[in-house]
């Protein structure tokens, strides 16, 4: 009756901090979703799969599951009341020592997906466990994958790729980062690159070919209003994007300036998209509630 009562509170605490850590992830924008392991398998370039055997796995790398990444968040806390009764019995067997089979894991770069043992790495997790035994197996990839990648850091790297293969951007200017935050963007950054290459072969009266625009459109267009997000602290009003979000947020808004009110300069309209935009006017509100919140799921 203890341990039945001991698995009762301990499934009402996560389900607890399942709330709170759904709070949280709204309030910051970051993703609290387990990753799909079907949509990752599907997404990355994979190159076969070997059998690791029985080994200790960090609970902090198990990330994603194969088909109940709907019933748990990342933390794996549950997120539905109706997996209660499995998640009590579990809870039970383990505080009362009950040996129970190894969890069953995929292994892809660094991360770890849950293929059979969902509610034993929940339980185990609730109940303070760094390490889980699991039989493991491992999938080999090329594209590295670390145990902090959601879903849309994946998509958006596959997208980057493509970008830099299109764009031959790597190859023109070499260490150039023009990495962005969000799915479905580098379709529009490789847009102004082909719109800018045509303005440029309008000057020339000549053909400019894909690394030509590419190179001129990162020294003339790209970096020069970098320079200005960097010289005006713009990025440090947008937490968690980066320089090539701003740039497109920046163009496209001084775009609608230009429709409505002729010529603007570049400074006045980045400096007008940061104080129309950015998160200033709330951070503090944010900031204490955020601070609850981390109390809550602590």
């Amino acid at each position: 009756m203890e341990a039945q009562m001991r698995a009762h509170r301990d499934f009402t605490n996560a389900r607890r901090k399942a709330f709170w850590r759904l709070v949280s992830s709204r309030l910051t924008g970051q993703s609290n979703d387990l990753l799909p392991f079907d949509e990752v398998y599907s997404r990355l370039p994979v190159k076969g799969q070997r059998s690791l055997g029985l080994q200790a796995v960090a609970i902090d790398q198990i990330v994603g599951s194969v088909g109940r990444y709907r019933d748990f968040d990342r933390a794996f806390c549950p997120r539905q009341a109706q997996t209660r009764h499995r998640w009590v019995s579990v809870g039970m067997a383990m505080h009362q020592d009950v040996a129970l089979p190894a969890v069953e894991l995929y292994k892809v770069g660094e991360a770890y997906f849950v293929r059979d043992g969902n509610h034993r790495v929940s339980v185990a997790r609730e109940m303070g466990q760094l390490e889980i035994d699991a039989d493991v197996t491992e999938i080999d990839v090329t594209v590295p994958l670390a145990p902090d990648t959601d879903l849309d850091g994946l998509i958006v790297k596959q997208e980057y790729a493509s970008f830099l293969e299109h764009t031959q951007l790597a190859s023109v200017r070499p260490g150039a980062a023009v990495e962005l935050t969000l799915p479905g963007q580098y379709e529009t950054l490789s847009q102004h690159i082909s719109t800018h290459g045509w303005y440029l072969g309008q000057r020339r009266d000549a053909e400019v070919s894909h690394q030509e625009a590419a190179a001129s459109w990162y020294d003339d267009a790209y970096m020069p209003l970098v320079e200005i997000i960097r010289a005006n602290g713009i990025i440090g009003e947008f937490p968690g994007r980066a320089e090539a979000d701003l740039y497109l947020w920046i163009a496209e808004h001084r775009w609608y300036l230009l429709e409505a009110h002729g010529d603007v300069p570049l400074e006045q309209a980045a400096k007008g998209f940061a104080a129309s935009h950015s998160r200033r006017p709330l951070k503090r509100a944010i900031g204490a509630l955020r601070r609850a919140v981390r109390r809550e799921i602590a």
